[in-house]
């Protein structure tokens, strides 16, 4: 069933007359509902405006887009981060500079859409498996050395084949490879502080990793960020691409750090939340799920109609697009309570 609300779907939805708590989308944190948060907002709005147009290449600078640069290179354990005004433009910017002579690009099973080229004359679809990844790369590098391979992935990709143990990538020639990862679903929500995967990825020693995400479903901001190395984060910065598009929201960027307290509170909220759903449900076995992250996914369309009978809403769509399979996911939020958790609870251990 397709809903149209005229307003942000929090912990609970109202539609035709039927009020449904709601455990889909993205806000993790549910920050953006969150009146604290908007106060913080509110306020960098008023002294930031709301909306910057000029290029972060023009002679007038806002100094906050730095500062909130360092403040994602700390937090994530990189040597330098750019911003972007969303997850899939930072994505299309490392596509498109990856995509030269020198490297030859290979995606991983269920790797998102934002990296790759909407109009790719090649065609590049992501491998079924690991193992015919694993191939592919080695049977490349004997017959191009020089030719560097480089593997697209998404960090938390809900088939648990990814994070945390990353148990597909181990068995990939790393040292050769540069990685790009995208942690749109991990940053702000896993890892130290909320720092995503960068820290455990760089520990499997690939040739370079390059990680990019969106800020807006961990930090409820409409931005993106690319993180890397010095290097090669100039290398992205100093293109048309990133000089000829409007950066995201100032105002936004200081809510980054003004709103770095909160954050804390909400991911201790998160992991309460999560504890008292997986210590209630029965049958826990039904979901695909990944330590401590709130997404819960399952096959079972049945259960979809008898949560909606139920009044309860869940994350249930074709995903990226109509000829996808229907993917159907669970999500606790930090602005859910312990009633709302209690009572969908107990609705699935009843199905």
């Amino acid at each position: 069933m397709t809903i149209y609300t005229d307003g942000f779907p929090g912990r609970e939805l109202e539609f035709e007359h039927r009020k449904f708590l709601y455990f889909g989308g993205t806000s993790y944190l549910g920050l953006q509902t969150d009146e604290t948060f908007q106060e913080i907002f509110i306020s960098n709005i008023r002294k930031y405006g709301t909306n910057y147009g000029a290029s972060r290449k023009s002679n007038i600078r806002i100094t906050i887009f730095e500062k909130a640069e360092q403040f994602l290179s700390q937090l994530v354990g990189c040597e330098s981060s750019a911003i972007l005004s969303s997850g899939y433009l930072a994505g299309q910017l490392v596509r498109q500079t990856m995509d030269t002579k020198e490297h030859r690009l290979f995606y991983a099973p269920n790797t998102h859409s934002a990296l790759y080229s909407p109009t790719s004359s090649t065609k590049l679809k992501p491998y079924i498996t690991f193992t015919a990844l694993n191939i592919a790369i080695r049977a490349h590098m004997e017959t191009n050395p020089t030719t560097t391979p480089v593997v697209f992935l998404d960090a938390i990709d809900f088939s648990g084949a990814n994070y945390p143990d990353f148990e597909g990538l181990r068995t990939l020639p790393l040292e050769k490879i540069i990685l790009v990862v995208d942690d749109s679903h991990g940053i702000g929500i896993v890892g130290e502080d909320g720092g995503g995967t960068f820290r455990r990825l760089i520990e499997l020693n690939p040739k370079e990793l390059i990680v990019c995400c969106s800020l807006g479903k961990g930090f409820g901001i409409q931005a993106g960020s690319i993180f890397g190395t010095k290097r090669r984060i100039e290398q992205f910065t100093d293109t048309p691409f990133f000089g000829g598009a409007s950066p995201a929201s100032p105002a936004a960027m200081a809510c980054l750090i003004d709103g770095k307290t909160l954050f804390s509170e909400k991911r201790d909220l998160l992991i309460k939340n999560m504890e008292l759903f997986k210590s209630n449900i029965k049958t826990l076995n039904r979901f695909k799920y990944m330590e401590a992250h709130p997404a819960y996914s399952f096959t079972d369309e049945k259960l979809v109609d008898y949560l909606e009978r139920q009044n309860v809403l869940v994350t249930s769509f074709r995903y990226p697009d109509e000829d996808s399979p229907l993917m159907s996911r669970i999500v606790i939020s930090a602005h859910h309570n312990r009633e709302d958790i209690l009572l969908l609870c107990n609705i699935i251990n009843s199905y």
